[in-house]
């Protein structure tokens, strides 16, 4: 058999070759204690006459990831093989890397004079091989330009921010090649770039009710998606469906058709080149008479032409309406043309013009609050949508409340600022990976929390982002005026829930819940420290004379919280200095970065301890990497334990382990979401924009589905609910594993002996 090498030389293929390949790779520091001869025969039994040497490191990564449930080290050689093979087939330095870039005008020309050859001797091109396969290959296929490493990646996102402010590049690089952060993608995608476009998140004001009014926010949408941003677009300003136009004397067909061609034009801008798809939300307030229409926007079923199936529907809820269907009182609809500034007031002064206009007769139609309620809950249970955020908590408890009223979201449910049709809200974000400041415990030492390297991370990247807003490319006007102005930025995090696993900690025992407040008290001081620190370089930002925090009142104040450590120095210092940033926390839902820095999504419980990840390679099961550990320290791990978690369903709460084993790593669908609502109220407290919290619900009611979201209105949420997670209790039947036989009593929980126990019976 003849294999083609890189330089293009035909050879013979000789098994030993492969095997010394792997072998090498196996004994970098740390050595990995597996069988790399195993993956050799794999591999060589897959090969044909011809193959390139590229290729068979390819095909003898793909084999190796698929033995990741012998031993998760597996996955690590599987990395070691594709970072080792990206060496060999990009340049060797950074600055030619660069270079290359540059000749295909992708990098700027300001970004190549900001370029030093010293540089070359910054990056640790090992820490390539600390990255997880998949981490790897998902670098690969969406974020790196070609002839980019990982590290060369950070270093571009490092300069792109910074310029030639050297000290801040080296260590803004430091950090993010360690995974101590990493900035969110778009500042990946155009950090250095022509147009380094890296805000993430844009709320935008629809302009007003007139057809120059929409088309000009289509118009902007458009822009602002062609950037990689994700747009939240607030339009209860928009007449009802039914409503007299004075200019034509007809009637105006409502919101629904208009968001079909915002649905389209989602489907047809491509975000950064093609690297995903367009994405809006569109915010209502239940007042609105076109709300139960809006609600089904995204069924399966019913009329096509009634159907925007790319947007996403999301409800922004005043308290007045949470208490009429509490009570179960009436509720009723209005147009915005016909009552006019509903959406432009909160709390009393709302429901004084609300209940204004219902004296006046000025409403639509009058209905039970409950029915609006049960059709929120039927598509939330149908759809996972529509999102939830509660208007009075967001304006109540924001320190952007001296500028106007917050009138939407964002895509993802946690950036809440005030948007105009002047000034189209912006932010930018990043996250912190929390799993890199757990120090390692010893015999001795139990493993610890390192709370002083998180105050320094969180300083940096409060600065990072400062600095995003003076280099970034707006998409608009608009959004230049208003990140100018107020100059918002989003930290987050992600691996809260390995963390927890990591220290020993279920989920919401006390210790995780003090964990989780003392992890945001941190941030949140770190971050307006620093803030106030730039305020004193470069100024407060404009609008902050007004402010609460201008006044010495922080986020916690607003929810009635003391924090543990004492602010009364730094509410001092930001009265007489300033903040140079009006809101500073959101943690927001970090899907792909989480999967590049091998950490679970933001602060989210794991929803399986086993998975099936497809690939254009093929299916390989996953299994939680904490609790491989840990059984493998017990000496109980092998491959029938490993079917007993693929039969459970991922969950290990029926299996032969300790009871605390058990606690550590339940699932979501394991935790009470009580528990889940309390620590994200816990945590709100220190996070002066929102949260994308996500509500998981096995087998969901409407009873237990109004309950959650009544008890977690009643805890001053701003987000009720990003995405309702659901799963049915029955499972598919498993043909790869055996199967076990039902007892007598689970065979009777499905008959017509016994109903009311049958979930399809009595369900």
């Amino acid at each position: 058999m003849k294999v083609k090498k890189r330089n293009g030389e035909i050879t013979e293929m000789l098994f030993d070759k492969v095997t010394a390949r792997l072998y090498k790779l196996c004994i970098m520091t740390p050595a990995l204690v597996i069988q790399p001869d195993k993956v050799a025969q794999k591999t060589v039994a897959s090969m044909y006459d011809g193959i390139s040497t590229e290729e068979i490191d390819t095909l003898s990564a793909e084999v190796a990831i698929g033995m990741i449930t012998e031993d998760p080290e597996y996955e690590t050689l599987a990395t070691r093989i594709v970072v080792s093979n990206m060496h060999k087939t990009t340049p060797k330095c950074f600055s030619d890397a660069m270079l290359s870039l540059y000749s295909k005008g992708i990098v700027s020309e300001y970004f190549m004079k900001c370029m030093k050859l010293e540089m070359d001797s910054w990056i640790d091109h090992s820490r390539d091989y600390t990255f997880g396969y998949f981490g790897i290959k998902t670098l690969q296929r969406s974020y790196l330009n070609d002839g980019e490493r990982p590290q060369y990646l950070f270093m571009r996102v490092a300069l792109g921010i910074h310029g030639d402010d050297y000290p801040r590049v080296k260590e803004t690089y430091d950090l993010m090649s360690q995974k101590f952060f990493t900035h969110a993608t778009p500042t990946l995608f155009n950090a250095g770039t022509n147009h380094p476009q890296m805000s993430s998140c844009f709320l935008v004001a629809m302009k007003d009710d007139s057809v120059e009014g929409i088309f000009e926010t289509l118009k902007e949408c458009a822009h602002i998606s062609k950037w990689s941003g994700g747009i939240g677009v607030h339009c209860s300003n928009i007449r009802a469906n039914g409503t007299i136009i004075k200019g034509t004397n007809g009637k105006s067909d409502g919101i629904v058709p208009m968001l079909r061609v915002f649905n389209n034009t989602a489907r047809y801008i491509n975000q950064g080149g093609g690297k995903r798809k367009g994405s809006f939300a569109f915010y209502l307030e239940p007042w609105h008479a076109d709300v139960l229409e809006f609600l089904e926007l995204r069924l399966n079923q019913g009329d096509e032409e009634a159907r925007c199936r790319d947007l996403f529907t999301a409800l922004w809820i005043p308290d007045l309406f949470m208490e009429k269907v509490e009570e179960d009182g009436e509720w009723h609809l209005m147009c915005p043309n016909e009552s006019p500034g509903l959406q432009d007031v909160y709390g009393e002064e709302f429901n004084e013009l609300y209940r204004l206009y219902i004296a006046q007769g000025r409403y639509k139609k009058k209905v039970r609050a409950r029915e609006i309620w049960d059709a929120v809950l039927k598509s939330q249970i149908e759809t996972g949508t529509p999102y939830m955020c509660y208007k009075d908590a967001a304006n109540r408890k924001t320190n952007q409340k001296n500028i106007g009223t917050i009138k939407s979201s964002n895509l993802c449910v946690e950036i809440m600022e005030v948007s105009t049709p002047d000034e189209t809200a912006v932010c930018n974000l990043a996250s912190i990976c929390l799993p890199t400041f757990v120090r390692v415990g010893t015999d001795i030492v139990s493993p610890s929390f390192d709370f002083a390297k998180l105050c320094e991370v969180t300083s940096v990247v409060t600065r990072n982002l400062n600095r995003v807003i003076d280099r970034n490319y707006y998409p608009t006007e608009a959004a230049r005026v208003s990140n100018m102005r107020h100059r918002p930025i989003a930290i987050g995090v992600q691996g809260l829930a390995d963390v927890f696993m990591m220290l020993g900690l279920s989920f919401d025992e006390p210790k995780a819940r003090a964990l989780n407040k003392q992890i945001f008290e941190t941030i949140y001081h770190s971050a307006l420290f620093e803030s106030c620190q730039l305020a004193k370089e470069e100024g407060p930002y404009e609008t902050f004379q007004g402010s609460p925090a201008s006044q010495g009142i922080l986020q916690f104040d607003m929810w009635d919280v003391k924090p543990e450590h004492p602010f009364d120095a730094l509410k001092e210092s930001i009265k007489t200095h300033g903040l140079r940033n009006s809101l500073l926390v959101a943690p927001m839902p970090t899907a792909s970065t989480a999967q590049i820095m091998g950490n679970n999504e933001a602060f989210e419980p794991y929803t399986t301890n086993i998975y099936l990840r497809r690939t254009l390679a093929g299916e390989f099961v996953m299994i939680n990497k904490h609790l491989v550990r840990d059984l493998q320290k017990l000496n109980m791990w092998n491959p029938a334990m490993k079917m007993e978690i693929i039969r459970n369903g991922g969950s290990v709460q029926q299996m032969n382990i300790t009871e605390s084993l058990k606690a550590i790593y339940r699932t979501a669908w394991e935790i009470p979401q009580k528990s889940i609502l309390d620590m994200a109220a816990d945590r709100g407290a220190y996070i002066d924009q929102s949260q994308s919290l996500n509500i998981f619900m096995e087998n969901p009611t409407l009873a237990k589905l109004s309950s959650m979201h009544m008890y977690g209105w009643k805890k001053g949420l701003k987000t009720g609910c990003y995405y309702l997670r659901t799963r049915a209790k029955a499972m598919p039947q498993q043909v790869t594993v055996t199967p076990v036989q039902p007892t007598k009593e689970q065979i009777l929980a499905c008959s017509l002996a016994n109903p009311e126990a049958c979930e399809m019976c009595s369900g």
